[in-house]
């Protein structure tokens, strides 16, 4: 078993987050002990350095009018570096109590008071007091530098507050951050494992096939994201899979029909061949019917074994499509003058119409002759005499649309859905051996698609069949 501190790889997402703010914590540990340590070292003999001696010392002035520089509280403010003035009436310095560090001789209204307002970028802190006396004293100014009055009054508040040492705060509030850091970090590994979970069963049900497996997720933009691209990703396979499943099940049907189409002609074939080989027949008007008949099967099997050849063509990797742009008036007129004398043979009414000016699109000359041709033979096989052809040309926005349509029989409408598909005729039982192979229309349908159009078949009021076909310009 893989050690789970030594790698990150296959580990588990909710372990590696763990692990990374365990790393993350004793980081910010080491962290608050360095600054600690700093404040120790540093900061605290700092503050130390500028503490007066006795941190009860007095800043009032009134508290030294009786001593007068002879006491104890006199000692502690010369201690600290303050000294004490005398005034007169007039504000001037009649006598100083202790070491003065500035130049002044005497005061004006003015002076006294803006020291007395005691602002902190003074260099002394002020305090006055008046004294009566008959030696002509009549104020007592308090004088001490500014930067120890607010440094020892400053701490003497701080200490005031404080029950315990600073290490005690410190490693209370260093508890109090990895206890929130932990907690932060489950949170945050909990919220990503959630949406990896559901994400991990889509896919294991995926792997065993439930290709209709999709999954919702309640997370961030990221997993949105991935799951969004999972459905997506379920949903190709579901229709490539689906799309597979039909053409197999497609490709085996084909395979029956063929083998049904190809069995009765070759019976036939079989059974006149070998009646003609023994000599059962004698007649020699039957003899030649026979060998008719037997012609016109291997015709009809030939065809059929072309027709699926065609198909089969198609569907290979190998064939080469032709496109070009081309007119398209010019092309069909061509297509139709090929088929004209069996048109006129089966007395059908031809009626063309295109338009006066040229019309180009986009095809392969040979498949678009191929699907023509396919159309109205079937016209041709599938109706009465007499029935009249229509073949349209129409230019639209981006398409060509053709139109072969006749006034015949029509097609019966439960066979709308599949007459596309291979071997289906109008005969839906396929039990007589008559008319063609089942194999036009689907190749008509292939070869369109091909050239990057659609064929379609509609009905309208005169004319039951009306197979439409669109073509890029």
């Amino acid at each position: 078993m893989k050690h789970p501190w030594k790698s990150r790889d296959n580990r588990p997402l909710q372990t590696s987050l763990t692990i990374d703010f365990l790393l993350f914590n004793c980081m910010l540990v080491m962290l608050v002990l360095v600054v600690y340590l700093f404040i120790q070292k540093d900061i605290t003999h700092v503050i130390m350095e500028k503490l007066i001696p006795d941190p009860d010392l007095s800043v009032e002035a009134g508290d030294y009018r009786n001593e007068l520089g002879q006491g104890p509280e006199s000692d502690r403010l010369l201690q600290s570096g303050g000294w004490l003035e005398l005034l007169d009436s007039g504000k001037q310095v009649i006598r100083v109590i202790g070491d003065k560090q500035d130049q002044a001789l005497g005061y004006d209204e003015n002076s006294l008071f803006q020291g007395l307002e005691n602002r902190s970028d003074q260099p002394y802190y002020y305090s006055i007091s008046q004294v009566d006396s008959d030696s002509g004293v009549a104020w007592l100014l308090l004088k001490i530098p500014r930067d120890v009055v607010s440094v020892s009054i400053n701490n003497e508040m701080l200490l005031a507050y404080l029950n315990h040492s600073v290490f005690f705060y410190v490693f209370v509030v260093s508890g109090l951050i990895l206890m929130l850091i932990f907690v932060y970090s489950y949170w945050v590994s909990r919220r990503i494992k959630k949406p990896l979970r559901v994400l991990n069963l889509g896919m294991n049900r995926m792997m065993e096939g439930h290709y209709n497996t999709r999954i919702a997720l309640y997370a961030e933009t990221e997993f949105l994201r991935i799951g969004n691209s999972f459905n997506y990703m379920a949903d190709v396979i579901e229709r490539t899979t689906e799309e597979k499943r039909q053409a197999e099940k497609s490709k085996q049907r084909l395979m029956v029909d063929l083998s049904h189409d190809l069995k009765t002609p070759i019976t036939s074939i079989q059974g006149y061949a070998q009646a003609l080989v023994e000599g059962r027949v004698t007649d020699p008007e039957r003899q030649t019917k026979y060998l008719n008949y037997i012609y016109t099967k291997s015709v009809q099997v030939t065809k059929l074994i072309q027709h699926m050849l065609d198909l089969l063509k198609l569907d290979s990797p190998d064939f080469i499509l032709r496109v070009e742009r081309l007119e398209l008036g010019d092309q069909l007129r061509e297509i139709i003058a090929d088929t004209y004398g069996e048109i006129e043979q089966k007395e059908f009414q031809l009626q063309l119409q295109l338009p006066e000016e040229q019309v180009y699109a986009h095809y392969d000359p040979e498949l678009f002759a191929s699907v023509i041709n396919n159309l109205i033979s079937n016209a041709l096989a599938y109706n009465p005499e007499g029935t009249r052809i229509r073949v349209t040309v129409i230019p639209e926005d981006t398409t060509v649309r053709i139109e072969i349509a006749d006034n015949g029989v029509g097609i019966p409408k439960e066979l709308w859905s599949t007459i596309f598909d291979p071997f289906v005729r109008g005969d839906e039982a396929r039990t007589t051996a008559s008319g063609g192979t089942g194999l036009g229309l689907s190749i008509a349908k292939k070869n369109v698609e091909k050239m990057g159009g659609s064929l379609m078949l509609e009905s309208r009021e005169g004319e039951p069949t009306v197979f439409m076909i669109r073509i890029p310009r």
